[in-house]
């Protein structure tokens, strides 16, 4: 059987849950959040983080201020973060904060401020 590899840099990824949205919308939501932090990320982590397998985790949380009080916790850290306002051409109004992406950032450095958040 072969070793779970160790990376050392991941992404998070966290979406609303108390927002109705289908499954689809929150992918979308959270591939926008991907993206954004990830132009956000300086050169050389995210050469690391590329050649270990870009990896993610996905999140959720149950209230727009927690999701802003992540990003400030972030920003304070160094983490690149990245607030995802809907458009609002689909399923929701417009100016919808729908999720927030946190780097690619050291795994350790992002487990201290969402490791108490439930995988969605």
């Amino acid at each position: 059987m072969k070793a779970e590899p160790d990376f050392k840099y991941k992404q998070c990824l966290i979406i609303r849950n108390d927002i109705k949205m289908s499954c689809g919308k929150k992918c979308a939501q959270l591939a926008h959040a991907a993206v954004s932090a990830y132009e956000k990320c300086d050169k050389i982590t995210k050469k690391k983080w590329f050649d270990e397998g870009m990896k993610k985790v996905a999140l959720k949380v149950n209230s727009q201020r927690e999701m802003y009080e992540l990003k400030t916790i972030a920003e304070d850290a160094g983490i690149p973060a990245s607030l995802i306002v809907d458009a609002g051409m689909t399923e929701i109004p417009p100016g919808t904060v729908t999720a927030l992406g946190l780097g690619p950032a050291k795994s350790e450095d992002l487990d201290k401020i969402t490791g108490d958040l439930q995988l969605l």
